[in-house]
């Protein structure tokens, strides 16, 4: 016999005040000490307005790490949250390689001794997080787990990062600019964590949502790396930064974050959503009549008429009208998006008891998505 399972509180915790897209060079420093060509083109297209920076702009000094991101979503969680037993975290890049990242959040929490996990990846180690809490709870094994996911980007965006790979460049009589596959996720990143807490049962007086499923998917077998970091790609070939000497990690800033902006617009929409979908729909007989309001984490809102219409390709069209996402006033958070997207909608709607939301979060880091559907208790 297994458990029913409540997501019951939301908390989001967004670092310092919004930085608009006129501040937030200013404020991460230009690579290379020019600014940057690209900036204004992603950010039409992104459509995103404002973000939030751990970063102090005054003195540009970093205000959190990673781990101290996550405890401030933790600390926003009411006083039960204490009672958990498990603790799942999830990060795209956290503060060091070893020891986990979850026992680091652990060890700044305040929490009791409990279930510690580290969940890594990109956005879909943040749903990775919370299908353990799900099934931690479902199985009976725990009767309340936290799931928590935080990212820092803005320490490995910042100017600085650059600075031996713009000295070398211009060492080598060229120009001092990064490269569009690194610039461009300066523009699209930001800081946030979020919390939710599970539970066997809901607390009554309040909304609660019944997790119905959670679905994670990896095309990781038929895709190659499409977003990274802590490596390079060479002559068509993969290489971690254990394999590269520590002056060519330096000189080619392999710890940045990158894209491959054509891989991506190729087939994130086939591979997080129409084919995943396709699946789903005839596992859970999932229709689009079945479906009130929908909460899609999107990078960018150049994908928002894309996943629409892949929606619709899949055989589950979703009319505008019941989408909700927070990205341009929130910025694109990564693991942590979807948690902050959940405490505003659950904080702001007038959701209604037995209506369903349908979650869906893609990763491009090499194709992996996810699907949850939760309905109001």
């Amino acid at each position: 016999m297994t458990n029913e399972v409540y997501l019951t509180r939301t908390a989001a915790f967004l670092p310092n005040a919004p930085v608009s897209n006129d501040q937030m060079e200013a404020v991460l420093g230009m690579a290379g000490g020019i600014p940057s060509r690209v900036r204004r083109m992603i950010l039409r297209a992104n459509g995103i307005i404002a973000r939030h920076y751990a970063i102090d702009p005054e003195t540009r000094a970093a205000t959190h790490t990673n781990a101290e991101l996550a405890v401030e979503a933790l600390r926003r969680l009411p006083a039960e949250a204490r009672d958990a037993t498990c603790l799942a975290c999830a990060t795209s890049y956290p503060d060091q390689t070893m020891p986990g990242h979850g026992v680091m959040v652990h060890g700044l929490s305040g929490l009791p001794p409990c279930e510690t996990v580290s969940l890594a990846g990109v956005c879909v180690s943040g749903m990775a997080a919370m299908k353990y809490a799900y099934q931690a709870v479902k199985t009976g094994e725990h009767a309340a787990a936290i799931a928590v996911a935080s990212e820092n980007a803005s320490a490995i965006m910042r100017g600085e990062i650059f600075q031996s790979e713009t000295d070398f460049r211009l060492l080598h009589h060229a120009t001092p600019e990064i490269g569009f596959e690194k610039d461009f996720l300066r523009w699209m990143l930001s800081d946030g964590s979020g919390a939710a807490l599970l539970a066997d049962r809901p607390i009554a007086g309040s909304l609660n949502f019944k997790i119905h499923w959670i679905e994670l998917w990896s095309y990781a077998n038929e895709m190659p790396p499409c977003m990274y970091a802590g490596a390079e790609i060479r002559d068509g070939a993969f290489h971690g930064w254990k394999t590269v000497g520590a002056d060519e990690r330096a000189q080619s800033s392999i710890m940045a974050v990158k894209q491959d902006v054509k891989l991506l617009n190729e087939h994130i929409i086939p591979y997080t959503i129409e084919k995943p979908l396709a699946q789903i729909i005839a596992k859970r007989s999932l229709k689009t009549e079945d479906i009130d309001w929908f909460l899609p984490h999107y990078s960018s809102g150049f994908f928002r008429d894309k996943v629409a219409a892949g929606l619709a390709n899949a055989g589950l069209p979703i009319a505008q009208e019941k989408w909700f996402t927070n990205l341009a006033e929130k910025g694109n958070t990564g693991s942590a998006s979807i948690y902050i997207i959940l405490e505003e909608f659950m904080r702001r709607f007038p959701v209604e008891r037995g209506q369903k939301v349908l979650c869906y979060i893609p990763e491009s880091g090499r194709f992996s998505t996810c699907f949850m559907l939760l309905e109001a208790a």
